[in-house]
């Protein structure tokens, strides 16, 4: 008889704040006999794991150097194929721009079971820590969540800004900072009004979490002055105009926190 192969887990670890993964990704922890986790999964979440585990950092931080894709796959299928329960722990949703596609798909090829565990997206969860529902009767009956990030090598643009723009109330941009001028102009040029309400929410879900509301118009300026730096979710709509009636989690902070919020 050959030998049995493993489970490949893929898990959400939710956006930041560790009380946010669902009951079954922590269970999946504790059986885990290989974790292999990304730079915005919250270390606290590790805590869940066996003494023996085998943890496997994969980086993922914007520009700088961290293990391709090609390699986290093989990493996955090596583990599989020698028995081994793996969880494959990605920040936000698995399936929310998480390549969970991709790598549950080379699993699948190499007859390797797997099961996908949703978690709380921080486009979600980010906007709603900071007050700002992403629907509501008189702001917004329609939400899109978008990636500003381009494939490498994909020198065109395959958004439909005038779609965004024109037919979406709430649109909630991720990996969008290195972006924030080209996102403004293509939804002005498309028919956004310039004085729409925007929200950058930085950390979102953690205790350092930060946010700033402008307007389309000053957004740029806004990032560039601020020094605003990923990761941040830019939520654009009216209904950011709730959030000076619903912020709760950012006044749960005392004033010297909200000082280290502020210089961060």
């Amino acid at each position: 008889m050959g030998q049995k192969k493993g489970v490949i887990y893929f898990v959400g670890a939710g956006p930041g704040d560790p009380k946010l993964i669902t009951v079954r990704g922590a269970e999946l922890l504790q059986q885990a006999d290989v974790i292999i986790y990304d730079r915005l999964v919250n270390p606290q979440l590790l805590s869940h794991a066996k003494k023996d585990v085998d943890l496997v950092y994969c980086g993922k931080t914007p520009d700088e150097p961290s293990i391709s894709q090609e390699a986290i796959n093989n990493l996955l299928v090596f583990h599989g194929l020698k028995g081994q329960t793996v969880v494959r722990l990605k920040g936000g949703d698995p399936a929310i721009f998480g390549r969970v596609g991709e790598e549950a798909a080379f699993c699948q090829r190499h007859h390797l079971k797997f099961e996908i565990v949703p978690g709380i997206t921080s486009g979600i969860a980010a906007p709603i820590y900071a007050g700002i529902p992403l629907t509501h009767r008189d702001f917004s009956s329609s939400f899109a969540v978008i990636t500003a990030h381009r494939r490498k090598n994909c020198e065109t643009d395959d958004i439909n800004w005038s779609s965004l723009a024109k037919g979406i109330d709430t649109l909630v941009f991720y990996m969008g900072i290195k972006q924030i001028d080209h996102i403004q102009q293509k939804l002005i040029l498309h028919g956004r009004s310039p004085d729409t309400p925007v929200a950058i929410i930085r950390w979102g879900t953690c205790d350092n979490q930060e946010t700033v509301t402008t307007t389309l118009t000053a957004m740029p300026d806004i990032v560039k002055s601020r020094r605003i730096q990923a990761p941040a979710i830019i939520v654009v709509g009216n209904v950011v105009k709730v959030r000076e009636q619903l912020s709760w989690f950012e006044n749960k902070l005392t004033s010297s926190e909200l000082t280290e919020v502020m210089s961060y």
